[in-house]
């Protein structure tokens, strides 16, 4: 088995720092799990009128209007096969501002859409396609696409509007032998939304992946991508 950012990325993935592959070559069947843990130098927020937004997105663990330096934070990416069998990694972010917040995703690859859709949020209510492209000094980098919006019966495809376009760096650097990310969330009419930067270190534990530690766990999961 190949990891989902794999079998996207193909040949190039070997473009990626080795440090980065390590970080995005495993799957369910490696038994084991990557935890970072560091601090966000800035996590920030978009104007006040983006404010509505922002509190919306703390219902479902999405985005927060909290905003701060040198940010304690945790990523927690775990990889197991949901009820529909389909390889998933979690991205669970945790920021201990003020107030802790989550920020949730999962990942799976989709031989539909040939792409992989990042279910966010804790009910995966919002399915989002992910573009990924790997830089020159070997870093990843994701940016948002197609998003659409499922809860129960209803489906549909999320206005741009209403819609947070992510681009997400990942890196690895080699000088601080620290991992690096940089994230921003904007939208084509509010601009600048919701973001953070900083530096993590990685530790490698064991990890089941049929007994995924439940708070990891989505609440709901969602077939349709």
């Amino acid at each position: 088995m190949t990891s989902i950012y794999q079998q996207v990325l193909g040949s190039d993935f070997k473009k990626l720092h080795p440090k980065i592959q390590q970080r995005f070559g495993f799957d369910s069947g490696d038994r084991i799990a990557s935890v970072g843990t560091g601090v966000m130098e800035e996590v920030w927020r978009g104007p006040l009128y983006t404010l509505p937004f922002l509190y919306v997105g703390t219902w479902r663990r999405i985005m927060f209007p909290e905003h701060g330096k040198n940010i304690p934070f945790k990523v927690e990416n775990y990889s197991y096969r949901d009820r529909f069998g389909r390889e998933t990694v979690t991205w669970i972010r945790t920021f201990e501002n003020d107030k802790r917040r989550r920020f949730d995703a999962y990942m799976i690859y989709s031989p539909q859409r040939k792409c992989i859709v990042d279910y966010l949020g804790s009910h995966q209510h919002l399915a989002v396609d992910l573009d990924l492209s790997v830089d020159e000094e070997g870093g990843l980098n994701i940016r948002s696409g197609a998003q659409r919006f499922y809860e129960g019966p209803l489906a549909f495809i999320f206005p741009p509007f209403f819609s947070g376009i992510a681009e997400v760096r990942e890196w690895y650097d080699d000088e601080a032998e620290t991992f690096r990310i940089q994230v921003e969330v904007t939208n084509p009419t509010w601009g600048r939304l919701f973001g953070y930067q900083g530096s993590f270190q990685v530790n490698w534990l064991p990890s089941d992946p049929t007994n995924i530690p439940p708070h990891l766990l989505p609440l709901r999961e969602e077939i349709r991508e």
